[in-house]
């Protein structure tokens, strides 16, 4: 790796891998730097390279770094942008959320991504070649330490330390003999950061596309991770109203009635009533109608917002209403010949509108069958109104 062409007054460093620091610092015209664990940051560790006697211009520079602080003096950012300081930082996190839009587009962003298995194997070569002996484990143990990494070679490196400080000389351990002297990694999953709003995006695309296994399979990760299991079942509650909708009116008190389980047994028992709810909505039939009509509804009305019902469909609780024409030739549905009066209940001049339009799919290809019987009736009603006139 190799940074060529920077020529810098400081190097100002958060968090960044410690080989990376190390390649920055050999490159030609840097200066000697000094490690300051202070200033930026509250949420990770941080480490600050720079001259002792350009604290200030840190100083200066740090509002920009937050994304959380909002009264951000522009010319704070001055440093960077003239090359006075050139900032380099490494984050779990996705910088999108975690740095000052002004600040970080005039950034690089480079992505390190999980160690693939043949840089682990490297690893363990070389772990192998400068300790003077091979990694005693059998094929399927090593293999189950490549796959405890996780992808992360800090982490794998740690382990191979622990396997050769804890065996003795000719022994060789298998998988299960493995497990017993390492500590399994703890699942990548920050409940409140970008890997939350990924696995709830993975579950929710996953139960879109009907397939219950992914779906299971999302949700017991965020249930290993520490997810709050009623967020969870919030969401599907949301996805059951939003996605399935009316194609199976079902869902939505399945939902409700796997939330309630859960708050009476709690975990792990009510986990069960989550996992239900999962293959239920991945296996439902889905609608986004009803969703689709509300907004459609809502314009509407912000347009036509003064307009006020007609007169038939009004109350007459009094005399004088009734004279002023309220309620007149209201006709009650129910006591028709065919159950339905066809009347118009839009605002007189208005017109009627399709806002809701169901699929052919559930329990909305039997309302569209309804719906299509009561247009058909309507403009019946509607014609011979015309003849009789």
């Amino acid at each position: 790796m190799e940074f060529k062409g920077v020529s810098i007054g400081i190097i100002i460093n958060i968090n960044i891998p410690t080989i990376i620091e190390r390649q920055m610092a050999s490159q030609e015209r840097c200066f000697e730097i000094t490690l300051i664990r202070r200033y930026i940051g509250t949420n990770t560790a941080t480490r600050i390279i720079l001259e002792r006697t350009h604290i200030a211009i840190l100083k200066a520079l740090k509002p920009s770094i937050s994304n959380g602080n909002p009264a951000i003096a522009p010319p704070s950012i001055d440093p960077a942008k003239n090359g006075t300081v050139v900032l380099v930082g490494a984050t779990t996190e996705n910088p999108s959320f975690e740095l000052n839009s002004a600040l970080l587009s005039r950034c690089k962003v480079f992505v390190l991504n999980h160690l693939e298995k043949p840089a682990l194997e490297k690893i363990v070569l070389r772990a192998e070649a400068e300790s003077g002996r091979k990694l005693a484990l059998t094929d399927e143990a090593r293999a189950t330490l490549l796959q405890l990494a996780d992808g992360d070679g800090r982490y794998f490196i740690n382990l191979i330390e622990t396997v050769f400080d804890l065996t003795k000389e000719d022994e060789v351990l298998d998988s299960a003999a493995l497990m017993k002297i390492v500590q399994q990694r703890a699942p990548q999953y920050d409940k409140d950061r970008e890997g939350h709003y990924n696995l709830i995006s993975a579950l929710h695309k996953s139960l879109r596309g009907s397939d219950p296994d992914a779906a299971l399979y999302w949700a017991a990760r965020m249930i290993d991770g520490g997810e709050d299991p009623l967020y969870l079942l919030r969401r599907l509650t949301r996805f059951a109203m939003e996605d399935v909708s009316l194609a199976d009116p079902n869902a939505l008190q399945f939902a409700i009635s796997a939330w309630d389980a859960y708050e009476r047994l709690g975990s792990p028992e009510g986990d069960l009533a989550i996992a239900e709810l999962v293959v239920y909505l991945g296996t439902a039939p889905k609608s986004t109608s009803v969703y689709k009509a509300w907004p459609k509804a809502l314009a509407e009305a912000k347009q036509t917002g003064s307009l006020t019902p007609p007169m038939h469909i009004l109350n007459a609780p009094t005399k004088l209403m009734k004279e002023l024409g309220y309620n007149k030739g209201y006709q009650y549905d129910p006591d028709t010949e065919d159950g339905f009066s066809g009347q118009d209940y839009f605002p007189e001049g208005m017109g009627r509108k399709t806002f809701y339009q169901p699929v052919e799919r559930g329990f909305e290809r039997e309302i569209q069958r309804r719906l299509d019987y009561w247009n058909r009736l309507r403009r019946e009603k509607q014609r011979k109104m015309k003849e009789e006139q």
